[in-house]
């Protein structure tokens, strides 16, 4: 039983064990997507890093930022894998190129943060802890986007991965990824974040969806 009390954040080993288990899946599916399923070790190890840095911080920041509003609400809140999706997102990219040698798109479902409450959630609280994730996805890609034009020094609308840095492919991945899976997560369909936050507030929702969209579009992602 859950009391309605603000929970204090906190992060045990099994919780750990179904996050990092998550983000290693997901490194492994975009590695082996853009890489191949026989990518030698050095490209193996660069591309796991890049994207452990752009894609699974992202997602990590995601995921707790929803954690914790909910515990500040009072909920009990706890990542959870899912298997199956795991298992469907790496079946997906290799099995059809040892069969067929082909590469689809990539589908990631790696799992999400169950909230339980004992009243239950109305729709601000509700849209409070959807809105979180979408919001910390928005911010990390303005972190990204400050320290890309500080460092790599390219136009501001004009970044582009071209260049031949590994800080200029991480600083701009981090502001792709992160607007898409802010743009993603934004829309108003369930079981996304969108339709809860555009059930609490479409003014909110409007917003974030907007920046989210017109950046991926300012940036031709």
């Amino acid at each position: 039983m859950y009391s309605n009390a603000p929970k204090q954040f906190n992060i045990d080993w099994e919780e750990w064990t179904h996050i990092l288990t998550s983000i290693l899946a997901i490194c492994l599916t975009l590695t082996f997507q853009n890489g191949g399923i026989n990518v030698e070790a050095g490209p193996f190890g660069f591309f796991m890093i890049i994207f452990a840095i752009t894609v699974g911080s992202g997602f990590l920041l995601h995921e707790l930022s929803h954690k914790y509003v909910a515990n500040k609400l009072g909920c009990h809140a706890r990542y959870e894998a899912w298997v199956g999706g795991l298992v469907l997102m790496l079946g997906l990219v290799i099995v059809p190129q040892i069969l067929w040698n082909m590469r689809l798109p990539v589908f990631l479902a790696p799992g999400a943060v169950m909230i339980y409450s004992m009243r239950g959630l109305d729709p601000r609280s509700n849209g409070l802890i959807s809105v979180a994730g979408p919001l910390m996805n928005i911010c990390l890609a303005g972190l990204f986007f400050v320290l890309a034009t500080l460092f790599v020094g390219g136009p501001v609308l004009g970044l582009t991965t071209s260049q031949n840095s590994a800080l200029n492919m991480v600083l701009v991945m981090g502001v792709q990824v992160n607007l898409m899976l802010a743009m993603f997560n934004l829309l108003p369909v369930y079981p996304l974040d969108g339709i809860k936050v555009l059930m609490w507030d479409w003014r909110i929702w409007l917003l974030l969806f907007s920046i989210a969209f017109f950046g991926v579009s300012f940036l031709d992602i």
